[in-house]
């Protein structure tokens, strides 16, 4: 599944409860959940707005992540992509692609 860049990742009758307190009501993750469980959702959810196959430069990865947060740290939402292993990049970090496994469906993390 991959999700439009312009729809939100986050559409909160989508989200489980626990992560429903973390969006907004524009769709945008307000503030980085304290559990794991969601937080993972919530990098789920961003990792689905990355086409398979297409390379991105480290600044379309923080434009993207940018678009659908607001606590201004895309840093932290890159690093969990990578560190969970949504995303590969290049070991100078300049280049970023959604990893060949199936990215797990948004509604199916959390529930």
């Amino acid at each position: 599944m991959v999700l439009d860049p312009a729809a939100s990742p986050f559409e909160r009758s989508e989200c489980s409860r626990e992560l429903r307190p973390f969006v907004d009501e524009a769709g945008r993750l307000r503030a980085w959940p304290s559990r794991q469980k969601v937080q993972r959702e919530a990098i789920a959810r961003l990792a689905a707005l990355f086409e398979p196959g297409r390379e991105y430069a480290e600044r379309e990865v923080n434009e993207l992540l940018r678009r659908w947060h607001t606590f201004e740290d895309w840093a932290l939402l890159r690093r969990m992509l990578f560190d969970w292993r949504f995303v590969e990049r290049e070991p100078d970090g300049s280049r970023y692609r959604r990893r060949a496994q199936e990215t797990p469906a948004p509604e199916t993390i959390g529930n």
